[in-house]
């Protein structure tokens, strides 16, 4: 059940597939390296024909051009299932489901990134207002604002656009090469508890 201010997460079936994981990748089932493995010099940003190619225009516009998707009409404003969020241009882990809550805006929102080097952040004064603008280390994308108004722990809310995002669940990770994240959901799922 999702809560304002309240983790998100639907730990039912976690659990399962998490020790599902866990057992294709004691039997090597994927060990190809994924992006969570690869170290930061390891990623080329695409050209800008390449982006505009490979991206839908929303994505483009958003992650290349500081757009702002609408609010409550995105994919991930209202996801509930485990897993991560990386970039959709360089697939950098950067946020985790079990950061997630229900901020009430139509965005997606966390109260930290999975890692404080996956994001930067810069200053921005656009529409005559003062904020702070979120950018993906690895790839530059524009992802969001963060503002002080979140909840605890940290008081903060990563607030993203979804176009900026893609979502990789809980029983994906293995496979798709974050197999390093698995042990964050399953310490979760196993304690019962919303954040790692």
């Amino acid at each position: 059940m999702t809560t304002r201010w309240g983790a998100l997460g639907a730990w039912g079936g976690v659990a399962l597939a998490c020790a599902t994981l866990a057992h294709a990748a004691d039997e090597g089932a994927d060990a190809r390296p994924g992006v969570a493995q690869q170290g930061a010099g390891q990623f080329v940003k695409p050209s800008d024909d390449q982006l505009r190619d490979r991206l839908t225009p929303e994505q483009y516009q958003v992650t290349q051009h500081a757009g702002t998707e609408p609010p409550f009409r995105n994919a991930y404003w209202d996801e509930h299932r485990a897993g991560l969020y990386v970039d959709v241009v360089s697939g950098e882990p950067l946020f985790s489901s079990l950061d997630k809550f229900d901020s009430g805006t139509g965005w997606p929102s966390f109260t930290r990134p999975i890692d404080p080097g996956a994001i930067t952040t810069r200053s921005d004064h656009a529409l005559f207002l003062s904020r702070t603008e979120v950018r993906s280390t690895r790839a530059d994308s524009h992802l969001g604002h963060v503002f002080d108004d979140g909840p605890p722990p940290t008081h903060l809310r990563y607030c993203i656009n979804s176009a900026s995002l893609r979502f990789v669940p809980a029983d994906r990770l293995a496979a798709e090469g974050y197999g390093a994240y698995l042990d964050r959901f399953q310490t979760a799922a196993r304690d019962g508890r919303g954040r790692p």
